[in-house]
């Protein structure tokens, strides 16, 4: 049991990376942290917008992954120019990635109410194993380990966002270049391949005190399986969200459940419960996120609240 146990962590976590494709880490509040795959998302919200989320994914492995990041974003007084910078950190096992980079967008007004952004990004992305790992004498021989150092590599993105105040759309590949973390002895591949992202979402009134916000994900990675994430979401008195996420994925498929609050006109606190329904179901009690968003209000008096998306 113990063997089989190992083998399906190893191959949930070297999947991640040591395959065809290593990919940004996913989440499921992604409607709330957009800044994070699509520049041109960055100033949408008319305010100085500060997100930070924290991500522990499979709770009960031993270095399960652990993902943090945030970002904050902002338009300028010439509010079609919208600025932003994003830092990610994403632990899988000893395995280690960390991504800063900066975003600028410009969009120009369609129609009454919506907005057409377009958005470029750059910045550097970090490949590590952890110190500890590396200076274990049983892996001391290992060739996927021992030759590994501290990468830093630059790359690009670029996206598009359209949006109103009832609907939106957006699609992006954040990562352009592809990168490649090999070790010196090419004993194992950790390739950075251009990932598109293609989200879509909207809000419907159900009565004066109710609304429904359903919203898509799709993810395809060159050399790995395309991932959906479903999410459904009402609005309770314009304070209070809750609903419910499904990712159709060949290896890490799950359910999950969401619960945000408008503390505030410019403070939101979110958390989000997620179950794995693959094989790994049987060895981790599931996945936990946190969010927080704060908006500065100083910026902008009429600070919507609060914001769909």
């Amino acid at each position: 049991m113990k063997f089989i146990k190992y083998n399906i962590i190893a191959m949930a976590l070297f999947s991640c990376v040591f395959g065809a494709a290593q990919q940004l880490p996913q989440f499921t509040q992604y409607m709330y942290n957009t800044i994070s795959i699509n520049p041109a998302y960055a100033g949408s919200r008319e305010a100085l917008s500060i997100v930070g989320l924290h991500r522990s994914q499979w709770v009960g492995f031993k270095g399960g992954p652990i993902t943090q990041t945030l970002s904050i974003h902002t338009p300028l007084r010439n509010d079609r120019v919208g600025l932003g910078l994003s830092f990610i950190e994403d632990d899988l096992g000893p395995q280690n990635f960390s991504y800063l980079y900066a975003d600028f967008s410009y969009s120009i007004p369609t129609g009454d109410t919506g907005k057409l952004a377009f958005g470029v990004k750059g910045g550097f992305t970090q490949f590590s194993f952890d110190t500890d790992f590396r200076l274990d004498q049983a892996n001391q021989s290992d060739p996927l380990i021992y030759g590994t150092e501290d990468r830093w590599t630059p790359n690009v993105g670029a996206g598009v966002y359209w949006s109103t105040n009832r609907v939106y759309a957006g699609l992006s590949a954040p990562r352009i270049l592809n990168n490649d973390f090999s070790n010196k002895n090419n004993d194992f591949e950790a390739l950075e391949r251009i990932s598109y992202y293609f989200t879509v979402g909207g809000v419907i009134d159900l009565n004066n005190t109710i609304k429904f916000k359903p919203a898509a994900l799709i993810k395809a990675t060159n050399g790995a399986p395309v991932s959906y994430d479903l999410t459904a979401n009402f609005l309770f008195n314009e304070k209070f969200w809750l609903g419910g996420s499904y990712r159709i994925n060949e290896q890490t498929a799950a359910i999950g459940g969401i619960a945000d609050f408008q503390v505030s006109r410019q403070l939101r606190v979110g958390y989000a419960y997620e179950k794995p329904i693959s094989d790994i179901a049987d060895y981790t009690t599931g996945t936990h996120e946190i969010l927080l968003i704060y908006e500065f209000k100083f910026l902008n008096s009429k600070l919507k609240s609060p914001r769909y998306f």
